[in-house]
């Protein structure tokens, strides 16, 4: 008796993991957002994509030309069409992002204890003992002892591929840093990290601005995601200029926090902001591994009771070469569903993975078993404390809708009540 008495308060049944999980009529309420790239850019993949769950394509100008993304773009559009599966555009902006340039395109091999020169003159070949970079003001941002991390873009963290330099001397314009770890750069352009370093460049730059009101303008982009946003101005400028572009007003812009400088103003940004997007890669960078899940976990706490959407990104980048996600990656998708995020963004997974349509569908197969359980009647208390007395009409019409309904029906109209104030 004391045990079936045990099995009836769990809160999940051990029995129910033991069931097959059961194919959904409707799709994850959590979006999957795909970036489009070299190997998922074709009318068959990106239909495959839409198939499995892809419901916003982002569009990373961190690379390739309009023309390419216009390509893709068309292919997106008939892929559309075809499937009858409806999807938003994001374009994903450059902003002050420090990079290598690899001309030659070569691999570059880097040993450990030895030494590596930074220099900001592009016309200089890429070598193991020297990187060209595209910002001239690193030397005046770093001091000895500094930490850098450079990478192919979207950091996979592999420490084959990616590697940790320590500030050893600036030299006039150039920084002399030794190596922390053997590796090999392979590709033409690496992202360059500096740790809790302020980088004086514009959050919007010149080249992010003309994407904007050039190819922006001309596909009536849904979504803007604003890379490195720092403060809640980055945020004002970025809405000022679409509305200054053309038919863009009701663009909504979600602000990538990527840095020390995003987290310390997380909350005016939230403000200002239409969603946030938690890019882990590069925070895991800025903080220390032991404190990446605390802001995850503090941030789409906020959104959810600010109304504003919260993504999550870096989930399955094993997904890259492999079929399957690691156990801890499925437990991370789990988790950041049951802590309320809205929607997981694929980045190299789906960009230059070699499984993009299977990534898709795994994350949304987790995201699903995870919205079985999620606690909607504590969410619906949690939000209904947070908003407060006296409510809007309109939030007093969505909360006595869940006495009816239930919980679910509240998380769909608090988000429609957002969407009609702003």
């Amino acid at each position: 008796m004391h045990s079936t008495h045990l099995l009836l308060e769990e809160p999940i049944r051990m029995a129910s993991i033991l069931e097959p999980s059961k194919s959904n009529f409707f799709p994850a309420m959590t979006k999957i957002v795909g970036t489009l790239g070299p190997k998922s850019r074709s009318v068959e993949v990106i239909s495959g994509c839409l198939k499995a769950g892809m419901s916003v394509a982002r569009f990373d100008f961190s690379w390739g030309g309009t023309d390419y993304h216009q390509e893709t773009l068309e292919n997106l559009k008939t892929a559309v069409k075809s499937t009858k599966k409806l999807c938003a555009v994001m374009l994903d902006t450059v902003g002050p992002e420090l990079q290598v340039i690899n001309k030659d395109e070569h691999s570059i091999s880097l040993q450990e204890d030895a030494y590596v020169v930074l220099t900001p003159d592009q016309d200089k070949e890429a070598t193991s003992e020297l990187l060209p970079i595209n910002f001239s003001g690193l030397a005046k941002a770093v001091k000895k002892g500094d930490t850098i991390f450079i990478g192919q873009y979207l950091f996979t963290g592999s420490e084959t591929t990616s590697v940790w330099l320590e500030v050893s001397e600036v030299k006039d314009e150039d920084v002399v840093c030794m190596i922390k770890n053997t590796a090999t750069l392979t590709g033409s352009l690496f992202t360059l990290h500096v740790s809790q370093i302020h980088i004086d460049l514009p959050t919007l730059t010149e080249k992010d601005k003309e994407v904007i009101s050039t190819w922006g303008v001309r596909n009536h982009i849904d979504f803007l995601s604003l890379s490195y946003t720092r403060h809640a101005e980055d945020v004002r400028n970025a809405r000022e200029l679409l509305s200054k572009s053309g038919d863009l007003h009701q663009t909504q812009i979600f602000a990538k926090i990527e840095n020390i400088e995003g987290l310390t103003h997380f909350d005016e940004i939230l403000q200002e902001a239409d969603g946030i997007i938690l890019s882990r890669g590069n925070l895991g960078i800025d903080l220390p591994p032991e404190k990446v899940f605390l802001f995850q976990k503090a941030a789409v706490y906020k959104c959810n009771m600010a109304g504003k959407p919260a993504v999550v990104t870096r989930v399955v980048d094993s997904m890259t070469d492999n079929l399957r996600p690691t156990r801890a990656e499925a437990t991370d998708v789990a988790n950041a569903v049951l802590d309320g995020s809205d929607a997981i963004l694929l980045g190299a997974e789906t960009l230059r993975g070699l499984y993009p349509v299977e990534t898709i569908s795994t994350v949304g197969k987790i995201c699903a078993e995870a919205e079985k359980v999620y606690n909607q009647d504590l969410y619906f208390k949690k939000t209904v404390k947070y908003v407060g007395e006296p409510m809007t009409h309109l939030e007093s019409i969505a909360s006595s809708a869940v006495f009816s309904f239930g919980a679910s029906t509240f998380n769909c109209l608090i988000l429609s009540i957002y969407s009609i104030n702003s």
